[in-house]
């Protein structure tokens, strides 16, 4: 069989990943090159990236991976993208951008979102119930809204805004009229409220009663919403002369990293994939449409175009564990040295990962980092170990609630970059989980991208074909059995100050410092609670 070769791009955080792939063997190389964050000591919720620094590196990536493979570039017969999100850019109507990027960890518009979620229960607009009942400050419209809040001179310029996926895409396809773009149904559905179960975006005078600032924007967020399945244009002379490319080739319309990453890491139906970096991003498929209380995101055509995408996950991970290390004044490859050493659950600290707000399934972003039963010999790894836990009882309460309304999880996958350098991390989620953990043999980064590819270029009919050729196998981690009644205990105990800290209503946590330090030390837990938990566990 001809050997055909497709591009797959990854816009992350801080960098941007580019990878070929043989759409029959799956990836040949990938580079990285990166780009510069904007943050701001004095206004720390601020977090921004410039469309030029992005496109450039675009630029770095593709010309360093072609080298590195050996590979004439004008071979490649499709380039697919996937972004952060919601990473929204505000354009004038030839989308030139008006400011940078609010980047997707950019929580200045905590007012905006409140306002919008107050507004959509005062109205009972339905589609706040698709996105857990709460509109996020990480979300586009909270976020745009901000924009014009705080760009009054700029507003009579204003002619769409677009999520970093679709800006790419249209860049790419050499679009210059902000009515003519092709948005992601994928991008749009979780971060927009849009659904064509109402009739697309929320009414124009819902939009105007949030704010009269919106006033006629519903018109200015048009072009047309597809999924990831369709092409979204063909690559422009203008990019294809600077990325090395042949001008024409199909560029498919874009989407989320996440939800491409379980893609290449293999996502079916019956998975769940954590898509653990800096933040973790939860990632399923489902045949039935269904609201979940909590969940941020239920969209249908998003991840996979014939299934029901669900979208959960924790807003801080991977940079818990980096700001730790940083407060240890060193890096966390250096202290997680001689981290398995320390026994599962006996830390005797209980972290909750809260430090950028709850993404799910309280949905609250007033929420801090907290971590409980400190005493003077504690130690930086203590709490890192600490927090790797926190993060895994966090994804738990996500997967019960899935579970809970219909989401099937047969197989539980670590996607991302954390689980590939980082087996503790895979080995303390299955403990905690009670689950076998999958983890890619090998980067899945950028390979979804790489799989959407190859359905533009015709190369595979479906996603299923296409993941069968082109994704990488699967290392196992399975549950010790020895940890499990101290992860059981203790899990109990965690959810207890999870829903309490989150939500209305009277909680008693006398007890629960006293019963983390009991586990620790292989005691009896001594409060009702804590022998609530130690029968169910002895019943099981």
């Amino acid at each position: 069989m001809t050997m055909s070769i497709v591009a797959g791009v990854d816009f992350g955080t801080l960098s941007v990943r580019v990878t070929l792939a043989d759409t029959e063997r799956g990836p040949l190389g990938t580079a990285i090159a990166e780009y510069p964050l904007g943050r701001s000591r004095s206004e720390p919720d601020l977090a921004t990236q410039s469309h030029a620094d992005h496109m450039e590196g675009l630029v770095r990536a593709m010309r360093s991976v072609s080298d590195q493979c050996g590979i004439d570039p004008t071979t490649v017969r499709s380039i697919a993208v996937d972004t952060t999100g919601s990473s929204v850019i505000p354009v004038d109507r030839n989308l030139n951008p008006l400011s940078d990027y609010y980047l997707w960890c950019d929580h200045r518009a905590k007012a905006e979102a409140e306002e919008i979620t107050a507004t959509a229960h005062e109205t009972h607009l339905e589609a706040i119930e698709w996105c857990g009942g709460t509109y996020s400050h990480e979300w586009g419209f909270a976020k745009l809204l901000h924009w014009l809040r705080h760009n009054p001179r700029l507003r009579d310029r204003f002619g769409t805004a677009l999520e970093h996926c679709d800006m790419a895409a249209a860049v790419l396809t050499g679009v210059t009229d902000s009515s003519a773009v092709v948005r992601s149904v994928c991008a749009m559905g979780h971060k927009w409220m849009w659904n064509p179960k109402w009739g697309g975006l929320p009414s124009q005078a819902f939009l105007s009663r949030v704010d009269p600032l919106f006033d006629g924007v519903r018109e200015k967020i048009g072009g047309t919403y597809q999924t990831s399945a369709k092409v979204a244009g063909r690559l422009s002379l203008e990019w294809a002369d600077k990325l090395g490319l042949t001008a024409g080739i199909p560029v498919p319309v874009g989407a989320f990293d996440a939800h491409w990453d379980a893609i290449g890491a293999g996502c079916r139906l019956g998975d769940v994939v954590n898509v653990i970096g800096t933040s973790t991003c939860i990632i399923a498929v489902s045949e039935r449409v269904k609201l979940i209380p909590g969940v941020c995101g239920v969209v249908p055509g998003s991840a996979h175009p014939d299934l029901v995408g669900v979208e959960a996950g924790l807003s801080a991970t991977g940079d818990i564990f980096d700001a730790i290390a940083r407060r240890a004044s060193t890096t966390v490859s250096k202290l997680s040295e001689g981290l398995g050493r320390i026994e599962g659950g006996k830390t005797g600290l209980m972290r909750f990962s809260w430090d950028n707000g709850d993404r799910t399934v309280l949905v609250r972003s007033d929420l801090g980092g907290m971590t409980i039963g400190w005493h003077l010999g504690h130690t930086a790894q203590d709490e890192l170990y600490a927090a790797i836990e926190g993060t895994a009882f966090h994804t738990r309460i996500i997967l019960e609630r899935m579970e809970q309304h219909g989401v099937p999880v047969h197989r539980v996958i670590n996607g991302g970059g954390v689980p590939q350098k980082n087996a503790l991390l895979n080995q303390i989620y299955a403990n905690v989980l009670g689950k076998p953990i999958l983890v890619p043999d090998g980067l899945p980064t950028g390979l979804g991208s790489g799989i959407f590819a190859s359905l533009a270029s015709k190369d595979h009919g479906s996603i299923e074909t296409a993941q069968a050729a082109m994704c990488v196998g699967f290392k196992r981690f399975d549950p010790d059995p020895a940890t499990r009644e101290r992860y059981e205990m203790l899990y109990q105990l965690y959810k207890q100050v999870y829903m309490g800290f989150g939500t209305s209503g009277r909680s008693n946590f006398s007890e629960v410092l006293g019963d983390i330090k009991r586990i620790a030390a292989g005691e009896e837990v001594r409060s009702d609670f804590g022998q609530r938990a130690q029968r169910k566990v002895a019943s099981l």
